[in-house]
């Protein structure tokens, strides 16, 4: 028997009224997802090249400018980085990373709405962190406004090293990689239901890992009703040196090019 970490059981869903949506709390990095309030709609805009962070936020601070949104609108982004940091690199960047959150007013004491993934492309890997998406919340009628949901690795969120709390550390075998993909799994249905949505609200999952998922992937993410409309596989790594797998899950209202 292999010892592996178990989910917190509930999870603390704030509504961040300046933004327009609700997330999951999660670290101080990023929360675990949000979604749009009533009479608003998460729309997500790709770049069509990755923009280095510091052009990325630029380019984020004219977007909402040009369609009349405030700089609090900013709910999720999507990043890449060069290779998978150490514990204390990922420290590091991180706290770089909140300081625009910081100055666009969502990042307050040490608490953060804005979902995020971070992941490390195999191939074409850009030569500094940066940003491929990002999603904001803009007035809506009607139903539901979509959501994001954050990156999440094999391990549980929490404070300190991620040493002890990932998912079969350090095995990378069939069977390994089975469980963690089913943590993972069920840590997006955790955060999905947390923010009122479930796996046949899934319009976008994608999996996030070098390793070959074949062996299970029907099994484990097609016969059991995860991502309904299939995913995508990014051969790319989770941030952090000893994670293997990552996934996320987007139901945005509405997508735009930049």
């Amino acid at each position: 028997m292999h010892p592996r970490p178990t989910m917190e059981a509930m999870a603390e869903v704030i509504v961040f009224p300046e933004g327009g949506y609700r997330y999951v709390s999660g670290v101080f990095q990023y929360s675990a997802g949000v979604a749009a309030e009533h009479g608003l709609a998460i729309e997500r805009a790709r770049f069509r090249d990755c923009l280095p962070l510091a052009e990325a936020f630029v380019a984020v601070e004219e977007h909402l400018a040009a369609i009349g949104r405030p700089l609090t609108a900013f709910a999720s982004c999507e990043l890449r980085s060069p290779k998978p940091f150490s514990e204390q690199g990922f420290v590091d960047f991180n706290r770089r990373y909140v300081q625009a959150l910081e100055r666009f007013g969502v990042y307050r004491d040490g608490i953060n709405p804005v979902a995020r993934t971070n992941v490390c492309p195999l191939h074409g890997a850009p030569a500094v962190p940066s940003m491929r998406a990002f999603a904001y919340t803009v007035p809506a009628d009607g139903a539901r406004g979509g959501f994001i949901v954050s990156g999440g690795a094999e391990a549980i969120e929490g404070a300190g090293g991620y040493a002890g709390r990932i998912v079969r550390e350090g095995d990378t075998s069939t069977s390994a990689l089975r469980e963690k993909a089913r943590f993972v799994v069920a840590e997006m249905g955790r955060r999905l239901g947390a923010l009122g949505f479930g796996w046949p609200d899934a319009g976008s999952t994608q999996v996030y890992t070098v390793h070959d998922i074949g062996p299970f992937a029907a099994e484990e993410l097609a016969v059991t009703s995860v991502a309904p409309d299939g995913f995508t596989w990014h051969h790319a790594r989770p941030p952090v040196v000893g994670l293997e797998f990552e996934m996320d899950v987007r139901g945005p209202a509405r997508e735009v090019a930049l």
